[in-house]
């Protein structure tokens, strides 16, 4: 894991949100699977952060590890710290005071983040008068401009109607609202633009960009799709089989990848500065389920540069300069422990 700042640093530079060594575990019949494993990273105001991976790489898991949303069989485990606060495995009184108000998550589907049988407008409000104590009327006239914000048209007329007389777009855009009522300093964001056509994707991810700069708030964005990271964010977090493969700037991800997996990745992209040829480029094998208890480097099975030390021990996380950091026996120069 990268270090934390040392208290000689100045405030404005500590990290609204450090994960230090986090496993998240799930009791399933054949017994515990570890679907996150000694994952660790920082996130500063200003700044967003990709999570990318293959599914089942861990990644939604670390989210909701963090909001305390985790299944009923799913166990935590390690150090989540809020604006120098811990809270991993806090109670549901603890979390509920920062969450949705300090902290707020956007999911995936929005069909599923907002209730079929109730208006817009109430479920808006809800969260305003449960976090900000404000009256109905009140409440109705900042839900109504926080619409705008998003730019949903009509705002005022749309705030009535049901989830159903919006497009998937505007829905998305009506969950970005409510997750920034209450202006948030962290934002989760699980693949917010998987199930949109490119065009409303792009206008999402402006969206976000500019709701970041605006209100000067973290963002950690989850995603399969490195076209989204390299639009959006400014670091990036590269995940396999449950653990950090590598971490790294933007312009070092795509320009100076270090780690096999992330150099498969880039790989696999579809590129309109090259020409066709033939097939698209692909990672041999199928990615590995998340398991953690096995020995070795979890992508070692699909590594076309594997050596014998790979598969029989795990390679630390090490520091590769400012910002990023590598799990690889084969990464060079030779790195420092973080």
């Amino acid at each position: 894991m990268l270090s934390t700042p040392t208290s000689a640093e100045p405030a404005a530079a500590a990290p609204i949100l450090a994960v230090s060594d986090l496993t998240v575990r799930f009791k399933l019949p054949q017994g515990w699977v570890t679907a996150v494993d000694g994952v660790g990273f920082e996130l500063r105001r200003g700044e967003v952060v990709g999570i990318v991976g293959e599914s089942g790489s861990g990644k939604s898991q670390i989210l909701l590890a963090v909001m305390g949303l985790l299944a009923a069989n799913g166990r935590a485990a390690g150090s989540v710290q809020f604006q120098g606060r811990e809270i991993l495995n806090r109670g549901g009184r603890d979390l509920d005071a920062v969450r949705g108000s300090e902290m707020a998550m956007i999911f995936q589907d929005p069909m599923t983040s907002l209730n079929p049988y109730m208006r817009v407008g109430n479920q808006l409000t809800e969260v305003l008068t449960a976090h900000r104590r404000v009256g109905r009327g009140e409440a109705l006239d900042i839900a109504v401009r926080m619409l705008e914000r998003v730019r949903i048209p009509e705002a005022r007329r749309r705030i009535r109607l049901y989830p159903h007389e919006f497009s998937g777009g505007m829905r998305q855009r009506v969950i970005i609202a409510m997750a920034l009522l209450c202006e948030p300093s962290l934002l989760l964001a699980d693949e917010p633009t998987t199930a949109l056509d490119v065009t409303v994707q792009a206008q999402i991810l402006e969206l976000l960009a500019e709701l970041a700069r605006d209100l000067n708030a973290a963002i950690a964005f989850v995603t399969h799709d490195l076209g989204v990271v390299a639009r959006l964010c400014d670091r990036v977090i590269v995940l396999y089989g449950g653990r950090i493969m590598e971490q790294a700037t933007i312009d070092q991800i795509f320009y100076d990848p270090r780690h096999p997996y992330t150099k498969g990745l880039l790989a696999s992209m579809p590129r309109l500065d090259e020409a066709p040829q033939g097939d698209l480029r692909t990672i041999p094998g199928q990615p590995r389920a998340a398991m953690g208890d096995l020995p070795g480097c979890p992508f070692a099975p699909r590594c076309d540069q594997r050596i014998e030390r790979c598969g029989r021990e795990t390679p630390a996380l090490l520091r590769a300069g400012d910002a990023r950091a590598a799990a690889c026996h084969l990464v060079t120069p030779p790195l420092v422990m973080p």
